[in-house]
C-alpha cells in the first residue's frame, strides 16, 4: 500500500511531515513527539493544510480486496 498526497506542492514541509502522519492515523500528540514540536502547533499546521486543500489517495498493489477476475497467462490462451 502507498500514500499519495495530492496538491501537497502547496503545502509548506513541516505541513507536508504532519498531513503524513495525521492521515495514518497518528493522534497530535504522537505527531508532535516524532517532530519535536507542541500538540497545538500540529493543529495549527493541519488546520492551514486542510485550507489549502490536498486529497490522500491509497494506492494498493494487485487486488488485495479480490474485486477482479483472474486473468489467464498468455500461455493458456495460445493453447486453445
Amino acid at each position: 500500500m502507498t500514500i499519495e498526497i495530492r496538491g501537497a506542492e502547496r503545502l509548506s514541509f513541516r505541513e507536508r511531515q504532519v498531513v503524513a502522519l495525521k492521515e495514518t492515523g497518528h493522534s497530535n500528540e504522537e505527531v508532535a513527539a516524532r517532530l519535536g514540536i507542541g500538540p497545538g502547533t500540529v493543529a495549527t499546521l493541519f488546520r492551514r493544510a486542510r485550507a489549502k486543500g490536498y486529497q490522500v489517495v491509497i494506492v494498493l498493489a494487485g487486488d488485495p480486496l479480490a474485486v477482479f477476475p483472474p486473468t489467464e497467462e498468455a500461455g493458456d490462451e495460445a493453447e486453445g
